[in-house]
């Protein structure tokens, strides 16, 4: 979908949700909801160790806490992720474990635990089509988990290579390509030429000089986001991998460590970092001669009174909708 840039925008905070009692380290959109008439929902992290389910009200428009998951994880929950059904939350903890949530009706229950890290989950992600679940951690290591029948999930390859903590996992939004980012100064990208193998191997490394990367198409380090692309064609015609390559780097606008970025669908990347702002970056149609570049549409300062650990992107936002990127008190 095309962003048509008139100029004419702004970002307006329509609400501040509280009740987490530790800092708030990341937000998992339900994708199944906010579309088709079904009331927009999210799912929040905490060092408190729990999970909160936020639900809009078709009728007064406010945000509600509609149920908090607790008593499973006994250290910060640092990430988690809906399945593509909307069905199942997958919650990383810090105590080395990963619980599968199941929502019955508006009721949560924990259905499965998921143990084998030595120490912290820092990351959880699912594939496409919610057949496998990766994790990564501070043991260096990025599990891939198969989803099974009955809730049941069989670990089916266990990643070595990076030499420190990984501390994130994100799947291809639609082929069976997974990214993961380390203190390293790597992201490492994965696949199985078969898609019926549990031969994972890693197929590309992309090292440079940076602090960590999020390797959601784009790639952060302290001050900077960086743009890749790849001939998706070629690898969904099954013609073999497509390299990586960097296109663009955007610069110069964040003062302090960024934490998150994420890109809508009409192209408007998102960005939360250490320098309490949230700004918005598309791409510049006046210089296309050596790739593309971009420039910033909105920036918000003081978006939280410390810093911005996550933004997102609602799955059924348009480009009006920039009060759909949730912000959170990171401290209460």
């Amino acid at each position: 979908m095309e962003f048509l840039d008139d100029g004419n925008y702004e970002l307006r905070e329509i609400q501040t949700l509280e009740g987490h009692t530790d800092r708030v380290w990341s937000l998992a959109w339900k994708p199944t909801a906010g579309v088709d008439g079904v009331a927009p929902v999210f799912a929040s992290c905490s060092g408190d160790k729990t999970v909160r389910i936020w639900e809009q009200s078709a009728s007064s428009r406010s945000w509600n806490c509609k149920a908090v998951l607790e008593e499973m994880h006994t250290r910060t929950v640092r990430s988690c992720a809906w399945s593509p059904s909307g069905k199942l939350l997958a919650t990383a903890s810090f105590d080395a474990t990963t619980c599968i949530w199941e929502d019955v009706g508006g009721d949560y229950e924990c259905v499965a635990t998921l143990e084998g890290h030595e120490n912290e989950v820092k990351s959880v992600s699912w594939n496409a089509s919610g057949t496998l679940l990766a994790t990564c951690g501070r043991d260096k290591s990025v599990w891939i988990w198969e989803v099974m029948p009955g809730n049941e999930f069989e670990c089916v390859s266990v990643l070595q290579g990076h030499a420190q903590d990984v501390k994130m996992v994100q799947w291809h939004p639609t082929m069976d390509v997974l990214f993961s980012c380390s203190y390293d100064n790597t992201i490492k990208v994965w696949w199985a030429e078969d898609t019926d193998s549990d031969n994972w191997h890693c197929v590309q490394t992309i090292s440079e000089s940076n602090k960590y990367y999020t390797p959601t198409f784009l790639s952060i380090d302290d001050l900077t986001i960086k743009i890749w692309g790849a001939d998706i064609t070629r690898m969904q015609s099954g013609d073999g991998y497509a390299s990586w390559r960097h296109l663009c780097t955007i610069s110069g606008y964040h003062d302090r460590t960024i934490f998150s970025v994420h890109w809508s669908r009409e192209g408007i990347i998102a960005s939360g970092a250490a320098d309490d702002s949230v700004q918005f970056f598309v791409e510049s149609k006046d210089d296309l001669i050596d790739g593309p570049s971009y420039k910033m549409l909105l920036k918000k300062e003081k978006a939280h009174d410390m810093d911005v650990n996550s933004v997102q992107w609602s799955p059924g936002c348009t480009h009006q909708a920039f009060c759909y990127v949730v912000r959170m008190p990171v401290n209460l």
